[in-house]
């Protein structure tokens, strides 16, 4: 190769920008290098990045070459499918497979991930059995693809049959496969597939941990990451934000602090996910002053910490600074977006500040062409019901009860239902009841009513209800609470009988209600 190829090569090497590469494809051309698959695929694949080239060129470069070689066409693939063109990405393999070229175990992986952006399992199918008669089925990358995808489409069992398939697994594979059975939901397996990974890199645990938080599973996930301390793991972005998360639902302040401290000691920087999730966990745990102080403090926001400052200020009952913070946001150019407005509904509801609230709507709508979802119709009448505002509730719901779902609907009922008990409208509510049930068979609703009855002396009515309750099997829910003490949580559930140390809560119980009476 002459030293002027050599020059040229190395330019598309140190291509900044748009300018810059096309200077070192016109050099490209003078130095005879247009043949040359290296670097022809070095200017498809600056061309092609999302943030710095132009697909549209990388297209035309594309265009002009007659017979591209298997490197060039898995690399204008590759392009489609970061830019998210996936219908492109079928049509370069098409062709490919039309001139003859045989896919390696680059692109058979990149085509998965097509159909997985797709949700087109027929053509993940096809594209199995294709890669099953080429022997590539039994590549670790191609394997490892397959599996990504069925899990994508939340089919575990035919994932698990290429698990099975695969002679040489690696982390990657045990990740997909535990990854798989979280989001389906079955935490079981994919504690057993955690458990029976013979080496546990920081996936692994990533996994398990973001398996166990995103089934509700809080406990389980802080425990599971103490253990990967013990095991001298070492937590990376996605696991602290996990852990943030079981700590916000579990009210570990505690735990919470003390990541926020390890952060500060192992000066790992904050990112804006990161202190989003902070600030989260501090204002669900009933630290608000710490969150404003984290949000206050950051550089930059996205609209996902705008979002959970407001919604931390809402349910703090905070709406007047609720909706202070949402105009700040707006002052910034920020675009709210349709959580930014459930955020806000949340803060007029328990704030009652119902007529700010419909303005919002307004704004929502003709501002920022944001089309309401049933979520925001959902707040809009718990907002209109707690602040008396029945008839207009009424109106919402008839308007659209048609295009909710059940679940939705239910929601709407209850909340409906719940605010007329607080207001003492018995008529309402009664009415609302009778749709319940045919919704849900939820015990809220029974004793809600109950209690209504009762407090308007309805006594006979209060007992009519409670019968009904026996008599449809409806059992209410017990109570349930959850204590942090020395870094430990303990739950709760009333009436049970089975907590380790139940004797001496007993006892302890004992004298302090022994103390009480003795001061009274």
């Amino acid at each position: 190769m002459s030293s002027c190829s050599k020059r040229c090569l190395i330019l598309l090497e140190k291509c900044r920008n748009m300018k810059h590469l096309k200077q070192a494809h016109a050099q490209v051309f003078t130095t005879g290098l247009h043949n040359n698959a290296f670097a022809i695929s070095r200017v498809l694949a600056f061309c092609s990045h999302p943030h710095q080239g132009s697909l549209t060129y990388a297209c035309r470069v594309f265009e002009h070459i007659h017979h591209p070689t298997l490197c060039i066409c898995n690399t204008i693939i590759k392009s489609f499918l970061r830019n998210g063109n996936f219908y492109s990405t079928f049509h370069v393999f098409t062709n490919m497979l039309q001139n003859g070229l045989r896919p390696d175990n680059y692109t058979i992986p990149y085509v998965l991930k097509a159909c997985a952006a797709l949700s087109s399992c027929s053509l993940g199918e096809t594209i199995h059995g294709y890669s099953s008669k080429l022997g590539l089925v039994f590549d670790i990358f191609v394997g490892n693809s397959l599996m990504t995808m069925y899990c994508v489409f939340g089919d575990v069992v035919a994932a698990r049959h290429v698990f099975d398939e695969i002679p040489r697994l690696s982390e990657v594979s045990w990740t997909v496969m535990i990854s798989g059975y979280a989001k389906v939901g079955d935490v079981d397996s994919a504690r057993l597939f955690f458990d029976e990974a013979p080496e546990k890199d920081r996936g692994i645990w990533g996994a398990m941990i973001s398996g166990y938080v995103q089934n509700s599973c809080f406990k389980e996930g802080l425990c599971l990451f103490r253990l990967m301390q013990l095991n001298d793991g070492a937590p990376d972005e996605s696991i602290f934000v996990s852990i943030l998360s079981a700590c916000a639902h579990l009210g570990a302040l505690d735990i919470g602090i003390w990541i926020h401290g390890y952060l500060s000691r192992e000066r790992i920087p904050l990112s804006i996910r990161l202190s989003t999730s902070l600030l989260d966990m501090y204002a669900k745990c009933g630290n608000l002053e710490l969150a404003k102080r984290l949000f206050d403090s950051m550089p930059g926001r996205d609209i996902v910490c705008w979002n959970a400052m407001i919604s931390g200020l809402a349910m703090h009952g905070d709406g007047t600074n609720a909706l202070k913070l949402f105009h700040d946001m707006e002052k910034t150019g920020m675009k709210p977006d349709d959580i930014t407005f459930i955020s806000v509904f949340t803060a007029c509801s328990y704030s009652g500040m119902a007529y700010e609230g419909l303005k919002l709507l307004d704004k929502m709508y003709s501002v920022y062409k944001i089309e309401p979802k049933s979520e925001h119709y959902g707040c809009l009448v718990d907002l209109l019901s707690r602040g008396g505002l029945f008839e207009e509730a009424m109106v919402i719901i008839r308007r659209i009860t048609n295009s909710w779902n059940g679940s939705e609907e239910t929601l709407a009922w209850r909340a409906f239902l719940s605010a007329c008990c607080n207001h003492g409208q018995a008529q309402l509510a009664e009415h609302a009841a009778e749709r319940l049930p045919r919704l849900d068979n939820h015990s809220g609703v029974y004793v809600l009513l109950s209690n209504l009855y009762a407090a308007s002396g309805k006594h006979s009515d209060a007992r009519r209800v409670r019968d009904m309750m026996r008599n449809i099997g409806v059992d209410k829910a017990p109570g349930c609470s959850s204590v942090e003490i020395g870094g430990v949580v303990s739950e709760f559930i009333a009436g049970e009988e089975t907590h380790p140390k139940m004797e001496e809560i007993h006892s302890l119980l004992k004298k302090m209600h022994m103390q009480l009476d003795y001061n009274h």
